[in-house]
């Protein structure tokens, strides 16, 4: 009769999994499809869209809707492609990451291993910052970036997404350092190793997992916000996803859906590139800090 149960047993745990990975399966069918979708009218003539054929595969493959997405479409007064709104969006996305990943790690190391009177409410405040909707802050955003002489530039957005970011990366940081032995820094003091020594040296390098959830997490939120970059940046200045916006919206000439679907895979690229090769990492930086001991 044991061996009767534990072969019964072997049999259910097979189909049920069978059963999951197919749920599994018809889920992620259903979430690629407008993936599939986009892909293949990227790479098909204008007419054969128009015609009706948009879910099948393309009968003339052509790469000329993503030159021209890149090269020559119309998105301001001259037809210059996506290209430098793709540059403005990564010389807007790697000093905001970078700053705010940087300004975080070291909250969180004060917070956890320089303990102070009220830190706690501080770290309440700045955690409550995580929770304040985009536009609450545009007026008083936009007033402070004309003061500081920053509007409508991309060192404005940047600032922007620094200041909205800190809350994020701080609370990263410092869940995963309170995990921390204090022990370490203790006899790193005694040693004399001083505030920044203790940092770079000790929590910084052992701080992986952590850093790479932060940016993963800035990078998505930065590279597609759209709000901040339509509310304060301009013209040429604008970031890939407000470039993009003008594209599909338009109004003049033939609406190249070809075009379109080359430009959206452009713009969502450098987010599905690093989901591909740190993705793995996300997950596992979440919970590196989330059991202690």
């Amino acid at each position: 009769m044991a061996i009767a149960s534990s072969d019964t047993a072997i049999r259910t745990g097979r189909i049920t999994r069978t059963f999951l990975y197919l749920v599994l399966l018809l889920f992620a069918l259903f979430y690629m499809l407008p993936l599939y979708v986009m892909l293949v009218n990227s790479v098909k003539p204008l007419d054969e869209i128009t015609g009706g054929g948009m879910m099948s595969l393309p009968q003339t493959w052509t790469l000329e809707p993503w030159s021209k997405a890149w090269n020559s479409a119309q998105i301001g007064v001259e037809p210059t492609g996506l290209a430098p709104y793709f540059w403005n969006s990564i010389k807007m996305v790697v000093p905001a990451v970078a700053i705010s990943t940087v300004l975080g790690a070291l909250n969180g190391y004060v917070l956890t291993k320089w303990r102070f009177k009220y830190d706690t409410i501080l770290f309440g405040l700045m955690l409550f910052a995580c929770f304040i909707p985009f536009q609450i802050v545009l007026i008083p955003m936009a007033r402070v970036l004309g003061e500081i002489g920053l509007a409508g530039s991309t060192g404005g957005l940047v600032l922007v997404h620094v200041v909205y970011g800190i809350g994020f990366s701080t609370l990263y940081f410092r869940n995963y350092y309170a995990a921390f032995p204090t022990e370490l820094v203790r006899a790193a003091q005694i040693d004399g190793a001083g505030f920044f020594q203790i940092f770079w040296r000790i929590l910084l390098p052992s701080s992986g997992p952590i850093t790479v959830v932060c940016v993963i997490w800035q990078f998505t939120n930065i590279w597609n916000d759209f709000l901040f970059g339509a509310s304060f940046a301009s013209g040429d200045g604008a970031p890939m996803t407000v470039a993009l916006n003008n594209l599909v919206q338009s109004s003049t000439g033939v609406k190249e859906y070809n075009v379109h679907f080359a430009g959206a895979i452009l713009a969502a690229l450098p987010t599905l590139l690093v989901y591909i090769v740190a993705g793995r990492y996300f997950v596992r930086g979440l919970m590196a800090g989330s059991v202690k001991g």
